[in-house]
């Protein structure tokens, strides 16, 4: 028998989870989402088929799993009004909010024995290629982390880190990472307008070939040094390209943005903590 879910939020991410699951057979009648947008819960009832109700706490009343899926600057006023009806179902917690620390969320939750994962997934979940990391603290059961494993993995890939602090870094090398992609993109495109390309052309050409170059580093048994290696011929045009993305620091800029990224998040977490 399938676990009873409930999602507080019924937003992007939390649609590309729910949607990911029953895409690979897991019943929607054992999902149920939550709003204060009843407009929002309809259309997902209408395309799902997912059970939604407007009261969170009447939603994690029979839940098995309860994946907080709000911003985490909402987090505590949706959280603290959920503690007796937490207390009597007792669930899995699963929070997929950035920055918000287990401590902080046991503190609202009002009981530290409730036993909660945290996630950080990212924006590709929404087709199907998102990746995850996960966190979950000593006291949880190997059933609640294959749980949470196997539920995350609906929409992509998940990983498993040792430390909480590590979720900013996941953060930055994959949360907010896809932006840094679609920026790359953006350039890509600007750059072959500027040398004579259409622009939709372009953009077909450097979507299809970030696809592709992503689908040959998944596959490959080598590394990304080794298949930029296989690119480029001595004296050739990808050549001379990489020695101008070096002259101009390019990987001093990539740290240095993931850098900026990391203490964002953890200051993001003191912010939250402090509120």
């Amino acid at each position: 028998m399938a676990s009873q879910l409930t999602f507080i939020g019924a937003g992007n991410m939390a649609s590309a989870i729910f949607g990911g699951l029953i895409d690979n057979g897991y019943p929607a009648d054992a999902i149920t989402a939550t709003s204060p947008d009843e407009a929002v819960l309809e259309q997902h009832r209408a395309r799902y088929g997912i059970q939604t109700t407007t009261d969170n706490a009447e939603g994690v009343s029979e839940a098995d799993v309860v994946i907080l899926a709000v911003k985490p600057q909402i987090m505590r006023e949706v959280c603290e009004p959920l503690q007796d009806a937490l207390q009597i179902s007792r669930p899995l917690i699963i929070s997929i909010a950035a920055g918000l620390t287990l401590e902080t969320l046991s503190q609202w939750l009002g009981d530290e024995s409730l036993p909660i994962v945290r996630c950080m997934p990212n924006t590709p979940a929404l087709v199907g290629k998102g990746a995850t990391g996960l966190y979950a603290p000593a006291g949880i059961s190997e059933d609640h982390r294959t749980l949470a494993g196997d539920l995350l993995a609906s929409v992509g890939i998940v990983e498993w880190v040792e430390e909480e602090s590590q979720l900013s870094a996941v953060t930055a090398i994959a949360g907010s990472a896809p932006a840094y992609f679609f920026y790359m993109l953006e350039a890509m495109e600007d750059a072959g307008v500027a040398r004579g390309l259409s622009r939709d052309i372009a953009r077909r050409l450097a979507i299809q070939t970030a696809l592709g170059a992503a689908h040959m580093a998944s596959e490959s048994e080598h590394d990304p040094k080794t298949l930029k290696q296989q690119v480029m011929s001595p004296k050739g045009t990808t050549e001379r390209a990489i020695a101008s993305f070096e002259q101009a620091g390019f990987e001093k800029m990539v740290d240095d943005a993931t850098l900026a990224c990391f203490e964002r998040a953890e200051a993001l977490a003191r912010e939250l903590r402090d509120q």
